[in-house]
């Protein structure tokens, strides 16, 4: 029996967002809606949890690691990623290699959860939201996309951060 890779609560509300903004891109389902049925179906939501943090398939759930993830933030995510959806679409077309219809749908569905903490998240540090994506990616994405999903959001981040800091010079000096 393999012992679960022990992770945080806003790592676990992550991958829970990205399943949902994957089902949401699918189905068209609203992503609360898709929360509602994730956090109502516990055995579900019990094999996800398992399955994400390296469980054997055997291994019998913890029912006590059910509800360790954030609400708040698998809210925030669930809300504000198709709130933005057309700022985070034009920024991922603007530094992707491709148009998005042909971004891996897995991986589309992190970017987009990346690039909405990058932009509207000033709490989390874009490092954070970058190696966040990242290690969604190495989990839930294709060989390698870890790459790819690191390039652009650097791309992204970097783009913002210079926009933010020309934005504080051009401000007028208040006095204090």
């Amino acid at each position: 029996m393999s012992q679960p890779i022990k992770i945080t609560p806003r790592t676990q509300s992550r991958r829970y967002a990205v399943l949902a903004l994957y089902q949401w891109r699918l189905t068209g389902e609203n992503p609360m809606e898709i929360k509602r049925h994730l956090l109502d179906d516990p055995e579900w939501l019990d094999a996800v949890a398992m399955s994400l943090s390296g469980a054997d398939d055997d291994d019998d759930p913890n029912p006590n690691l059910r509800f360790q993830f954030n609400l708040e933030l698998l809210e925030e995510l669930l809300t504000g990623v198709p709130q933005h959806l057309t700022e985070i679409d034009a920024q991922l077309a603007r530094f992707l290699d491709r148009p998005l219809a042909q971004v891996d749908p897995v991986e589309l569905a992190i970017l987009r959860l990346g690039v909405f903490e990058i932009l509207f998240s000033d709490n989390i540090p874009d490092r954070v939201a970058i190696n966040e994506a990242v290690e969604l990616t190495k989990l839930l994405g294709a060989h390698d996309g870890h790459k790819y999903v690191n390039g652009v959001l650097d791309k992204i981040a970097r783009h913002h951060a210079l926009k933010v800091e020309q934005a504080r010079r051009a401000a007028p000096a208040v006095d204090e």
